[in-house]
């Protein structure tokens, strides 16, 4: 039996695993509305949680089908289907198959068709991301406790370690985007990228404050990322 990364077994596996996915998400849904309903929330304000949280999944979806459209290129449809509708993490599931292909002198332009890269691959972007499944349940509540004194003891040092969490996290992500800056203009466009969300961000950020806009809170995030992706689409033929 010959190997194709398309083939017709794989696309079987991640509907399975696709359906699996939508209905774990439909299940916690009717029992999230019916939990919010019997503690005595209004329909109205379950409903519009609903359809904000669900405009605000617009952006992470396209950048979802982005990674697949990237992946598909050397890895085929399905496996990076099964595996951005699980993880849903661009900036890891590419810099771990990327890694594994340089590591196998493997080019990422050509379809695998080596059934042990294929395996090789996909087994370093399943074991690599285990830590993030097993480490939470084992340490969540001891660092929400940490956490929480914190907040108890001086709530803007609280709120100053939440931060500075959120900001190394993105930190460690940054070196994707200086990466390339020494091989000429092409090289920056990530950087512009960067620019032009955060231009977008603050721009939303003045209209929530300047002009009151207060339901731009929910979707700015989403907003400066379909922004940057829209940009990024139009400079990278220019330029790139």
């Amino acid at each position: 039996m010959s190997f194709h990364v398309n083939s017709s077994f794989m696309y079987i596996l991640a509907v399975c695993v696709i359906v699996f996915v939508l209905a774990q998400s439909a299940f916690f849904l009717v029992r999230a509305y019916q939990r919010g309903r019997e503690i005595g929330i209004e329909a109205v304000k379950l409903r519009k949680t609903i359809v904000s949280t669900a405009v605000f999944t617009v952006a992470p979806a396209i950048s979802i089908l982005i990674g697949i459209v990237t992946l598909s290129k050397f890895l085929g449809i399905p496996l990076p289907w099964i595996r951005m509708s699980v993880i849903g993490a661009l900036t890891y599931e590419l810099p771990a198959a990327t890694s594994t292909a340089n590591a196998l002198g493997i080019s990422l332009s050509e379809t695998i068709t080596d059934p042990k890269i294929f395996s090789a691959i996909a087994w370093v972007m399943t074991l690599g991301i285990m830590p993030s499944i097993i480490l939470p349940p084992i340490l969540m509540k001891k660092i929400q406790g940490g956490m929480i004194k914190i907040k108890n003891k001086d709530s803007k040092w609280g709120d100053l370690f939440l931060t500075s969490m959120f900001l190394g996290m993105i930190s460690a992500f940054l070196g994707m985007v200086f990466a390339n800056v020494r091989q000429g203009i092409a090289g920056w466009i990530p950087i512009f990228v960067l620019l032009v969300s955060a231009a977008i961000m603050g721009a939303c950020g003045l209209l929530i404050k300047k002009c009151n806009m207060k339901w731009l809170e929910t979707y700015a995030l989403a907003i400066s990322m379909v922004g940057a992706m829209i940009f990024a689409v139009l400079i990278t033929p220019v330029i790139g």
